[in-house]
């Protein structure tokens, strides 16, 4: 068995120092290229530790795309922020934050890696340079460049899904979908969001209608939740129309707050006219009226899965990228009541 002497003396560096870097000391700080040495002689020599902890990080950029306005979208992402914050600190971290890629680059030599959050687009280009410059990222609740960088995200497809579900399991079969319009992924560009791929995917595997049930478009915000509600309203109301779907998903609260908004101006009562399922589970859901099921993003998890994803890409230093889901969890208020479980 490979001992921690044997890798200190071939590195040239004292038994202290490697066993507190490969033990993963979140005190203990060293140059880069100290660490790359001790980590190559470590797998050269077939080290395999018993248990690989958190490996300590110098200083970590954050790449911050979230803008200053009061948007219920980025008030989900400053949310976000704090809590990474938090977790960093709890980890010794030291994080920077950056608006812009091109700052970023230029400072490249001064982290150890990246972390970004925040809803702003960038271009592939533009992802290939930060890349070149600085190599070790992770992408937060989305994943724009899946060859280039590691991602943590929540598992929208599943929560979709179980969505679904939920619905089914009270005997429901016509459930639309209100959400906003796709984003970049790579060099494509992805007309639809992924929560409507899922939603068209699982309805066509499960039997349930999608005609006239999708109102998706524009972006994620109350403005454009309400004007997709008003869509809702044209389209099932007056004396030709069909009736109302049996319930919504809508894909964030953000757009649930403007729906809810036309509903009630049209005099459509959720949940007696139709119920709604969200996603996100900010704090304005518990305020809505009527308050908004939906599912909750645990953005303690996405942080600290992220700071510890960085931390094995430092560590293993390896062009692989892990792409990691995390699940969902169903908070139970007005717009949606579950079937009761069978006993």
């Amino acid at each position: 068995m490979v001992t921690i002497k044997e890798i200190a003396k071939q590195a040239g560096f004292s038994p202290a120092t490697v066993s507190r870097l490969l033990n993963g000391d979140p005190t203990f700080s060293v140059k880069e290229e100290t660490r790359r040495k001790i980590l190559e002689v470590s797998e050269r020599l077939g080290y395999e530790p018993q248990d690989r902890q958190f490996v300590a990080m110098r200083d970590v950029a954050v790449l911050d795309g979230i803008t200053d306005d009061e948007e219920l979208n980025n008030a989900y992402y400053r949310e976000l922020r704090s809590t990474l914050l938090d977790t960093a600190q709890q980890l010794h971290v030291t994080l920077s934050f950056h608006s812009g890629i091109a700052h970023l680059i230029d400072n490249a030599n001064q982290f150890d890696g990246f972390i970004a959050i925040g809803s702003q687009l960038y271009s592939y280009p533009e992802l290939k340079r930060l890349h070149d410059a600085l190599p070790h990222g992770v992408f937060i609740d989305v994943n724009p460049a899946p060859n280039l960088f590691d991602s943590v995200q929540p598992d929208l497809p599943q929560t979709i899904l179980d969505a679904l579900d939920l619905a089914m399991a009270r005997g429901m079969r016509r459930i639309g979908l209100i959400g906003g319009t796709g984003r970049m992924m790579g060099g494509h560009e992805y007309p639809e969001d992924i929560r409507t791929m899922a939603w068209r995917n699982w309805c066509e595997r499960l039997g349930l209608p999608t005609e006239g049930l999708m109102f998706v478009d524009g972006p994620v915000s109350v403005d454009n939740g309400r004007e997709l509600g008003e869509r809702v309203v044209e389209a099932f109301t007056g004396d030709t129309s069909d009736e109302l779907p049996d319930c919504f998903i809508v894909t964030t609260d953000s757009l649930a707050v403007g729906v809810l908004q036309s509903f009630t101006k049209a005099g459509i009562v959720v949940p007696r006219d139709v119920e709604l399922i969200s996603i996100n589970n900010q704090p304005i859901a518990q305020y809505t009226s009527p308050t908004l099921t939906t599912f909750d993003i645990d953005q303690q998890a996405l942080a600290r899965t992220a700071l510890h994803t960085l931390s094995d890409s430092l560590s293993y230093d390896t062009d692989i990228k892990q792409h990691t889901l995390l699940s969902t969890k169903l908070v139970v208020r007005d717009s949606f009541t579950p079937a009761e479980p069978a006993k």
